[in-house]
């Protein structure tokens, strides 16, 4: 973003991927930076040579056609002769031996007195594109490894630790909790706890440590990533890509191996090492080479790709990082940054903003009808305002408090803020029909706070947008009763208090709710007509939510579009800016449209997003 400059895209072949042109780089198209290391070990084969950036989105597409065949015949590559193998190293003492590549790359410990095997711990070096062990692969430590696992952090000078796993996944414990509370000793190194960063897909720990007889202090983050899901892959690579850069960002150059951990040490350590290496490559060359990549890592450590679909989703990862560059623009730069954004070029007519949206646009995946498969069910159709408007399977938010009604369903979805995981509950402004399970809704997920950013009596369709709420007085909807409580009027918003409780728990007690009904966006535009209203109702929001114990936010709008995504992204780069001093339009925006393709829906949204970036952080400068 900002200086880089970015190319119109091709039509794509595969639905879910744009275009990408030769000067298409990971930085947008700024010039490439020389490499820090020549004769990279991921370098090359001559029946798999490197695939150009230019043609990635090519190859890839080549690869995905006869239902993938392409990628099937490579990953099983990756196997030829492994069964062979096993059986050899199975003869030997009745288990298997580790592989000599194996153990000539395992990370050996120093030793400790009275115990000789006390060297080995189940870990691997691994090469990076720019320096030699750059990594370690591990698994993630059992309760009797945690100690080996921080003696070799100490060993080898680790400033980061790369942690892709929960606790516990599908019932089953993955890997130990290996880090203390607050402050805790391990064999003789001291762990204390220093700080603990939480965001929406990801936390970030700080710890120190001493060990006795050392002078020295080590500092060290733990960068865990929590999005990955049980099973599969992530669906979209976004969230692990701004990851990725984090952990690039944060470890500093002379800084030892960065350690990577899932539970085994294998497959989602593999996925993350092969992103960082190939990203790299891309930035540096212009091409990119995952073939050979992965085989490389698999004649370190063992199964360092697991699956098919694995090995499927780097390819996209990186096609989704070179066609979307790199976004981030530090506060300090914004003004100018943006002022150059928004320039007009008089050979092309276009600016850079209006470039980087036709690259969201392209990059956003389309919803399949099977994606939506719940919301098209006939029982369902009359609870959609629009057809075009649905909710995928994955991120709806199902209805717990039953009224003998067993259809659980609302068109709604989970969306994630910047610091939060499924902050935000999308929805369209609730029908007649729907209105006790837009109040369900808000009760079954703990909802403080409602954003209502359309106007009442405003509708494009048959059905009219109606008061839902009592004023004054209560009302009863379905199991749901609704209490008005207070309510202020000013010129940009009003704003209700209601209680909400369910008739059929009353032991549970009430659910207070604050309604901010915001009056600056007309039915005709696409944006608000005032950027310190919007502002000023985020603020607001923002102020509630911190009172009342940081419930979810429910936005709706007509049909939770265009207007909802709007104030999601403003309420992401809001939370960006007070978090790490960063905007990132582009990303809050692509978070979401990974949800539901039609959240900031046209140039103006995405304009005024920055918009009221620039707002915002002026409003900071003249405190």
């Amino acid at each position: 973003m900002g200086s880089a400059e970015h190319f119109p895209l091709q039509a794509a072949g595969d639905q879910r991927s744009g275009g990408v042109t030769e000067a298409s780089s990971l930085l947008g198209g700024s010039p490439r930076r020389p490499c820090g290391r020549k004769g990279s070990p991921y370098h090359t084969g001559q029946l798999h040579p490197a695939v150009r950036v230019a043609d990635l989105l090519q190859h890839i597409n080549q690869m995905k056609t006869a239902e993938g065949y392409g990628f099937k015949q490579e990953y099983e590559s990756f196997f030829e002769g492994w069964d062979a193998t096993k059986k050899k190293d199975k003869v030997k003492g009745g288990r298997q031996e580790p592989m000599p590549a194996y153990d000539r790359h395992r990370v050996k410990l120093h030793p400790m007195l009275g115990d000789p095997d006390a060297d080995y711990i189940n870990a691997n070096y691994i090469d990076g594109y720019h320096r030699s062990n750059h990594f370690i692969a591990t698994q993630g430590p059992k309760p009797e490894m945690v100690y080996d696992f921080w003696r070799m952090v100490w060993q080898e000078h680790c400033s980061s630790i790369v942690m892709i796993t929960k606790l516990v996944e599908v019932g089953r414990v993955k890997c130990s909790r290996y880090w203390p509370e607050d402050s805790d000793m391990y064999g003789d190194i001291k762990i204390t706890l220093v700080k603990t960063e939480i965001l929406a897909e990801y936390v970030v720990r700080s710890f120190a440590l001493e060990r006795r007889g050392y002078s020295a202090r080590h500092e060290v983050r733990q960068f865990h990533f929590t999005a990955w899901p049980e099973h599969g892959v992530p669906y979209h690579a976004t969230g692990l890509l701004a990851f990725i850069r984090r952990v690039k960002a944060s470890t500093p150059p002379d800084a030892g191996p960065i350690v990577i951990h899932c539970s085994a040490g294998t497959g989602r350590t593999g996925c993350y090492i092969v992103l960082d290496v190939m990203l790299d490559m891309a930035e540096c060359e212009g091409v990119v080479d995952i073939y050979n990549c992965v085989k490389t890592l698999c004649s370190r450590r063992v199964n360092m790709i697991q699956t098919e679909e694995q090995y499927i989703f780097i390819h996209d990862a990186i096609l989704e990082a070179c066609l979307c560059g790199e976004t981030t623009i530090p506060v300090s730069e914004f003004k100018a940054t943006y002022k150059e954004m928004i320039r007009i070029d008089p050979q092309s007519n276009s600016s850079q903003l209006r470039e980087e949206f036709q690259t969201l646009n392209s990059v956003t995946p389309p919803l399949d009808v099977e994606e939506c498969s719940i919301a098209l069910l006939p029982r369902n159709r009359d609870k959609n305002r629009s057809m075009d408007v649905l909710p995928p399977d994955r991120c709806l938010p199902f209805l717990i408090s039953t009224d003998g009604d067993p259809n659980n369903y609302i068109n709604a979805a989970l969306t994630d803020s910047y610091t939060r995981s499924a902050a935000f509950i999308v929805t369209l402004h609730p029908l007649q029909s729907t209105t006790p399970d837009f109040w369900r809704l808000v009760y079954d997920y703990g909802c403080t706070s409602v954003v209502m950013l359309n106007q009442l009596h405003q509708s494009n369709s048959a059905w009219p947008c109606l008061q839902y709420w009592p004023e004054p007085g209560r009302q009863q909807y379905g199991l749901m009763e609704v209490e008005f409580m207070s309510g202020t009027v000013d010129e940009d918003l009003v704003t209700r208090v209601f209680r909400v409780q369910n008739i059929s728990r009353l032991q549970e007690g009430h659910l207070l709710v604050r309604h901010f009904q915001f009056l600056r966006w007309s039915a005709y535009r696409d944006t608000p007509d005032s950027k310190k209203a919007f502002l000023h109702l985020l603020a607001e929001v923002d102020k509630w939510q911190a009172e009342s114990g940081d419930g979810r936010t429910v936005v709706h709008c007509l049909n939770g579009g265009g207007r909802s995504g709007t104030f999601c992204a403003c309420a992401t780069v809001l939370e960006m800016i007070r978090c790490h001093n960063l905007v990132d339009v582009f990303f809050a925006a692509k978070m979401l449209r990974n949800y539901k393709p039609n959240m900031v829906e046209t140039l103006d949204q995405y304009h005024f997003c920055y918009d009221v970036a620039l707002e915002y952080l002026e409003g900071l400068e003249s405190r």
